[in-house]
């Protein structure tokens, strides 16, 4: 009888074993698939611009650029930690099936952005900390695309972190935390109006002029060109720089990638680390990434604070649910302060835009816009907060709506495509309610 119990238990054993190692074999994910065969890769980086800087190339070869910027050049690690934080789906068909104005006439929304009209990568819509919108339709999700100038409201947001914690007051001088400015055009200038891009200092945001002042700070970094006539190194260039002022500071707003530049320069001076340790100390190890994310450092392993970030698209999502009601989907403490929020959306000073060097920027009227603030391009009535990226990049964060939208895009050859934000918003506005008021 103890032979027939022992073989039967043997037998349950045996098949639930089986049944377990099926059910395992069923729940793996789909096979990973590279992005980019090998020859595909080696044929990119033979046409990378030989006698210019790299970003001088635009439609398809700038869309794989933009997403394999780590196979091209040296980058540093922003690190992960602990547990993935999941986020839950709960698709909204509406969105997707929302229709937007084109010069072609209404078109679906998820059409629009899988059309021709378009050079979005991918876009991820979360609305009260679930995804209710995700789309890939040039990219994998796991894909680290770069984002341009939307890095730079992660430098302003350990500098607002910082700032919580009393470790800079941004009415003082700038000198007061990095005292090699102190002999440069931007000694005197406060913390907050480099935040605000509302210096004065005479260094506009010239991209092609190869004998600007702007220009020849990429050129430090690796960002464009260097050559043996180049400045050597961020730092020892901002703090020698002298090229006077075109307005008096706190007048007059002036995009200007050169002061985020000096935010991640003090955000090492304060942490007394790289600026890339910093942001995985104080954000990225704290809010249940998928993925480690980098920067872009083509020089001495210096990252590109304007606009050098990569990661995934989802784990930028997770970032600006930190501005959300939400935040506690991916973190367990409120790591943006609720006095920064209400700053972002009440403390910005309209005189900036309104006095703007060269008139207010495009897209911007006074009825939908009230403000820019701590790197922020605008912040609309509805709040709205936004930050774009120089080639189709978009982050958009709304406390009050609990909305987080974040994109990755690049330019057509003639960049002839359609603009994502005023469409985006005609989603979001249509869904969720808020309407701008009339031009």
């Amino acid at each position: 009888m103890g032979n027939v119990m022992n073989h039967r238990v043997a037998a349950f054993l045996i098949v639930g074993c089986l049944f377990t190692v099926t059910a395992l074999v069923a729940a793996e994910p789909e096979m990973f698939e590279s992005a980019s065969p090998v020859e595909e890769v080696r044929q990119q980086i033979e046409k990378l611009p030989k006698n210019t800087s790299w970003w001088n190339a635009n439609g398809e070869d700038m869309a794989w650029n933009n997403k394999n910027l780590n196979r091209i050049f040296p980058t540093v690690n922003v690190y992960r930690a602990g547990p993935v934080r999941e986020l839950d789906r709960q698709l909204m068909p509406e969105i997707a099936d929302l229709e937007v104005d084109t010069p072609s006439g209404p078109m679906r929304f998820a059409d629009f952005l899988h059309s021709d009209l378009s050079t979005c990568m991918g876009m991820v819509i979360l609305h009260r900390g679930k995804i209710v919108f995700e789309v890939y339709p040039r990219m994998e999700p796991y894909e680290r695309p770069i984002y341009w100038s939307v890095t730079k409201v992660l430098v302003s947001a350990v500098v607002s972190i910082l700032e919580d914690r009393g470790q800079v007051e941004i009415d003082k001088s700038i000198e007061t935390y990095i005292p090699e400015l102190s002999g440069s055009s931007y000694a005197g200038i406060t913390v907050r109006n480099i935040l605000d891009m509302a210096t004065g200092v005479n260094c506009s945001e010239e991209y092609y002029d190869t004998s600007s002042c702007y220009y020849r700070l990429m050129e430090t970094t690796g960002e464009a060109r260097w050559d043996e006539k180049s400045a050597d190194n961020p730092y020892e260039y901002i703090a020698s720089l002298k090229v006077g002022k075109f307005a008096e500071q706190g007048t007059s707003y002036e995009y200007g990638s050169i002061n985020t530049y000096i935010l991640g320069w003090l955000v090492e001076k304060l942490t007394g680390m790289p600026f890339q340790d910093a942001l995985s100390r104080e954000i990225w190890t704290q809010i249940g990434a998928e993925s480690d994310a980098a920067f872009l450092a083509p020089r001495y392993g210096v990252p590109v604070f304007d606009g050098g970030f990569l990661g995934r698209l989802l784990d930028v999502a997770r970032f600006g649910l930190l501005f959300t009601p939400s935040y506690s989907v991916v973190s367990d403490r409120k790591i943006i302060s609720d006095r920064h929020i209400e700053m972002l959306k009440n403390g910005g000073r309209p005189e900036l835009l309104a006095n703007a060097r060269g008139g207010a920027p495009d897209g911007i009227t006074k009825k939908t816009v009230k403000h820019n603030v701590y790197q922020w391009d605008q912040v609309f009535t509805n709040n709205d907060v936004y930050k774009g990226g120089w080639a189709g990049q978009g982050l958009l964060v709304n406390p009050d709506r609990d909305l987080v939208a974040v994109y990755a895009g690049y330019f057509n050859e003639d960049q002839s495509e359609l603009s994502v934000l005023p469409r985006l918003r005609q989603v979001l506005n249509g869904v969720f309610g808020e309407v701008d008021p009339p031009e």
